[in-house]
């Protein structure tokens, strides 16, 4: 991911859960379906949050599963700080300040989860990714992931874009903010649901399928056999 990626989000920590709600006009929805779908065998799960941020997601799938032993990998200090705080109750989390396309797991999980992280990759790093939590779960593990997808033509994404704006500005939100997301936005690199389902395939996973969809906001599962 980019310095500028970096800095932007790093700047934006301190508000970040505030706007999550304007930002994403399904929040419930798409937080609760992804939480609904990380099933597991034990209830005692090894819990991997890729692009943790400030533990938003985490602290849902503690909620779930209170005896889980989490780990959190972010690339911004300033967000692992944030969740460091959120989850400061907990003793069982494990906290990493990394790259999580590169960074060295030296343990399989029950389950690998994101939230609005992996769509800032690049295409060749998505596949990567997706290969590296197919080696990292343990059989029967599950990866589910909360984020944005590209639309399947120009003229539905730009629907999609004039769509999320008239929700954010009807939330409320201050300006300032909305133009630091839409700032953000111009980062973004996402990739259709279609073929990121067909590279989570190409990495071995045999169960693969969208769970929920909202324009742009989906969550996707993935089983390992």
């Amino acid at each position: 991911m980019t310095n500028i990626l970096k800095e932007l989000f790093d700047l934006g920590a301190k508000d970040y859960d505030i706007q999550r709600h304007s930002l994403i006009p399904c929040f419930n929805d798409f937080y609760s379906s992804a939480v609904t779908w990380t099933n597991v065998s034990t209830t005692t799960p090894a819990i991997l949050d890729l692009g943790a941020g400030t533990g938003l997601l985490s602290a849902m799938m503690l909620n779930k599963f209170p005896d889980a032993k989490l780990t959190l990998i972010d690339f911004s200090e300033v967000m692992m700080e944030q969740a460091k705080s959120r989850l400061s109750d907990n003793n069982e989390v494990t906290y990493i300040v990394d790259d999580y396309i590169t960074h060295p797991f030296d343990t399989k999980f029950d389950a690998i989860v994101s939230s609005l992280s992996i769509h800032h990759l690049s295409h060749e790093d998505k596949r990567v990714l997706f290969q590296n939590i197919y080696n990292n779960l343990v059989p029967g593990g599950i990866f589910v992931n909360a984020d944005q997808a590209l639309g399947t033509s120009p003229a539905i994404e730009k629907q999609f874009s004039v769509l999320w704006e008239q929700a954010v500005i009807a939330s409320g939100l201050e300006q300032p903010l909305i133009e630091a997301s839409k700032t953000r936005r111009k980062l973004d690199q996402s990739a259709t649901l279609e073929d990121q389902l067909h590279w989570l395939r190409e990495s071995g996973f045999s169960e693969v399928d969208c769970v929920y969809k909202h324009r742009e906001f989906t969550v996707f599962v993935a089983c390992k056999a």
